[in-house]
């Protein structure tokens, strides 16, 4: 299942023309993305977009690149020297249509270490569907940073590591009013937590976390953290949702609207 309004080209499927309109819509939403988000989220320099962590615990790397057969291996090492010289470990963000089409290799060969494949999915926030939490839980938005050490112990308990660094890394954005978190509680015990990044200016907004605590899983808490988040962004005027699923969450989120886009694949150099 997806998102009626990239659904809407599918069903054309049996009509002259209709594969290349399914191509065109999805290929439109990958391209708005590509210069909404991926080409303004850092400091263009030639032909990439490179974020630098203004504090412990934030992310530094590639956002976005232009690359071609010819440039690919100059631009790579260039990075690989800068922030070598800041000392940091950080990420080359690859989408699977970025170029050249050998990318990957030539990444691996500077150096990198490919993780975890996820699927970037979108789905319209106006047809994500509104779901109920179990009795007994209630959903909470965090806009004080005073509250994101319980975010925080949540996501800790959730996936089992460290993340010590979140609340520090959080505060900014979340007095900023650019990224709401958000607590499922019982009683006043988190037993779930997610955030909701706010993208001024852009179509998009973006899904980060989620996590559960093993004892409350399967209960349908993932899904509803993701239609209240979904409503949020809607209410500030963004019409898409994206997020990087891993295969846990990839079937939910296609279940409740959600279609696949392309892949994603983070290298890190340390």
């Amino acid at each position: 299942m997806s998102s009626p309004e990239l659904r809407g080209c599918c069903d054309l499927i049996g009509q002259r023309g209709s594969v290349h309109g399914v191509i065109a819509r999805v290929d439109h939403v990958l391209g708005a993305l590509d210069t909404q988000l991926r080409a303004t989220a850092g400091e263009r320099v030639g032909p990439v977009v490179r974020r630098v962590a203004d504090q412990p615990g934030g992310w530094s790397g590639i956002e976005f690149s232009d690359l071609d057969e010819t440039n690919a291996d100059a631009v790579i090492a260039e990075q690989v020297r800068y922030f070598g010289g800041l000392g940091l470990t950080f990420e080359w963000k690859y989408y699977g249509h970025d170029l050249p089409a050998d990318l990957p290799d030539r990444l691996r060969a500077a150096g990198f270490v490919a993780g975890p494949e996820e699927a970037l999915l979108v789905a319209a926030t106006a047809d994500v569907p509104a779901a109920v939490l179990p009795a007994g839980l209630r959903l909470v938005d965090v806009h004080d940073p005073a509250d994101l050490d319980r975010v925080a112990a949540v996501h800790e308990a959730a996936f089992g590591t460290d993340h010590g660094w979140m609340a520090e890394a959080l505060a900014g954005p979340v007095a900023a009013g650019t990224t709401i978190p958000v607590l499922v509680l019982h009683g006043d015990e988190p037993v779930s937590a997610a955030r909701l990044d706010l993208h001024p200016g852009t179509d998009f907004a973006s899904l980060w976390g989620g996590g559960t605590v093993p004892e409350w899983r399967g209960r349908g808490i993932y899904r509803a953290t993701v239609a209240h988040r979904a409503a949020i962004a809607r209410s500030y005027g963004h019409r898409w949702l994206r997020t990087d699923a891993l295969p846990t969450s990839r079937p939910i989120l296609e279940r409740i609207g959600f279609t696949r886009l392309d892949t994603t694949v983070p290298y890190t150099h340390a």
